[in-house]
């Protein structure tokens, strides 16, 4: 899973981007710091690979993981070559979901590109450049239809559908919302930015992120989610930073101290999986615990493929038991003693969190 950090400049992109993957990208008070996009992985939090791993004590553990990729900050005119726009709107186009990092703090230490904090402008800013961006992609595949429907009139339909969509478009709305056609899933080629699924990381200063319910500007993002039907996270660029540096207990003791259950990354994980539609499913043993991620419906052979694929080719049966049963009975032995595990066949949907042994031929 491939995830876009974008923003406005200076709005806490490149720190927070720091903050959850330790990547180390330049961060700087003042526009344009981040001209390449920087790219890091990121361990996925599950405390029920942890927990396995206790249990087997093996050689390895192997957890899911995220990529982040830090998109340099757009501005005004970035659909038309204005601050880089072009390429920067590329390395989203390479994206699965988009994290948009909004402002929500003020601070006259920190220079906004656009003199003041207003994370609705910001949004909208960011939404009107991938919208014209996806305006002039939406011309070219019409006029692409209409030369290949003089040969086949299939192509009408297409036509038809994209002129649809591009008068949606020049409404300023995000293909997102267009439902006269499922665009994604008519056209899974089109590459559409603001068709996107989108996280917003409301980035609050430290007192905000104890109680952004508190904060207007967080509330006005959190409005504007619920419009679009998209994620709303609080985070703390500045915070997250903090926290990166501490191990285990000591990040829960920094957390229990601010009274927050969890960290902004562990937040925006939960709900990027959400998102996306995502589960994980886990493997162990003495040589590697393992945490696979699959999207949600996908069937035992399948997953299966995630690991190898002869495993998919000549999968037989999945042994299955569910995380919570074996840490009911506390071992693996005692579980098949009780009969807990199970045999499923082709067309066993794979569940989050289930333990699984692949039988398969060679």
């Amino acid at each position: 899973m491939k995830l876009g950090i974008v923003g406005l400049p200076n709005v806490g992109k490149s720190t927070l981007f720091n903050a959850i993957t330790n990547a180390g990208a330049e961060s700087a008070n003042y526009p344009f710091c981040t001209i390449d996009p920087n790219v890091g992985v990121v361990a996925v939090p599950d405390a029920r690979l942890m927990q396995l791993s206790e249990m087997y004590h093996p050689k390895k553990t192997t957890p899911a993981v995220i990529e982040f990729v830090d998109i340099a900050g757009l501005v005004k005119g970035a659909s038309k070559g204005e601050g880089l726009g072009n390429k920067f709107l590329g390395n989203i186009r390479a994206t699965d979901a988009i994290v948009h990092v909004v402002r929500c703090f003020d601070d006259d230490n920190v220079i906004h590109v656009e003199g003041s904090t207003d994370p609705l402008r910001d949004i909208d800013t960011i939404d009107l450049e991938l919208v014209m961006a996806d305006l002039e992609m939406v011309e070219r595949r019409i006029d692409r239809a209409k030369k290949a429907a003089k040969g086949d009139k299939k192509y009408l339909q297409e036509a038809a559908d994209f002129e649809g969509l591009r008068a949606w478009l020049n409404d300023g709305k995000s293909a997102r919302s267009f439902t006269d056609v499922d665009i994604a899933t008519e056209y899974p080629d089109c590459e559409l930015l603001s068709l996107k699924p989108v996280i917003y990381a409301a980035n609050l200063d430290e007192e905000g992120f104890s109680h952004p319910e508190d904060v207007d500007y967080y509330r006005q993002v959190e409005r504007r989610a619920k419009d679009q039907g998209a994620e709303v996270i609080p985070v703390c660029a500045k915070l997250e930073a903090e926290i990166a540096q501490l191990d285990g207990e000591e990040k829960q003791m920094f957390l229990d101290d601010l009274g927050i259950a969890e960290s902004g990354l562990d937040r925006l994980v939960k709900a990027s999986y959400a998102l996306l539609g995502l589960i994980s499913y886990l493997t162990s043993g003495e040589d590697e615990c393992r945490a696979w991620t699959i999207v949600k419906g996908t069937r035992a052979p399948q997953a299966a493929g995630k690991i190898h694929t002869d495993f998919e080719r000549g999968f037989i049966r999945a042994e299955v038991i569910a995380f919570e049963d074996l840490m009911g009975v506390g071992t693996m032995a005692a579980a098949r003693e009780r009969g807990m595990i199970r045999s499923e066949g082709k067309d066993y949907v794979v569940k989050d969190g289930d333990i699984i042994l692949f039988r398969f031929n060679v």
